[in-house]
């Protein structure tokens, strides 16, 4: 995360205020250079992520379209719908990514290191398998599709249980 005082990391860990804050990711190379940009917005319901290029340029957003049962984003460019995200399971631990013609993109596995891990820290790993070459702005979108399920669920999860 990008830019967090110490005040703001404890108040994530001790509440359930992580939901009302900004956050920002970057997806950087192996040089640090920024090659997208994820932004999600202080929220009240439902989610929305932002995604910039490297250069701060507006890629697109992936909305949460749903609040219950299996969860659904949408990835939106130029007030289009460019595909999404759907949850496989209620629990949020698989995705199907699709385009717009609701063919199957990509997939979003949640990977489990084992009990330490999962006892001591509140990490999650997601795979991100893509099924071919995507055009931009999909591309960007669905590769910060995996930061934006778990940005955007984690702090869900944390309010609701």
């Amino acid at each position: 995360r990008q830019g967090q005082s110490t005040a703001k990391k404890v108040l994530r860990v001790l509440s359930s205020l992580d939901q009302f804050f900004t956050h920002k990711l970057q997806v950087v190379d192996m040089a640090g250079n920024v090659l997208l940009q994820v932004t999600r917005p202080a929220k009240v319901v439902k989610s929305r992520v932002i995604i910039q290029d490297g250069t701060g340029a507006d890629v697109g957003e992936v909305v949460q379209e749903n609040m219950f049962g299996k969860i659904r984003f949408a990835f939106m460019a130029g007030g289009e719908r460019l595909g999404g995200i759907q949850a496989e399971n209620w629990r949020a631990w698989d995705f199907s990514v699709r385009d717009a013609d609701d063919e199957e993109i990509a997939r979003i596995t949640k990977t489990f290191e084992g009990v330490a891990k999962t006892l001591f820290t509140t990490a999650d790993n997601y795979v991100l398998q893509r099924h071919r070459p995507l055009d931009e702005p999909l591309r960007s979108l669905v590769v910060a599709s995996a930061l934006t399920v778990d940005t955007a669920l984690k702090q869900d999860q944390r309010c609701l249980g």
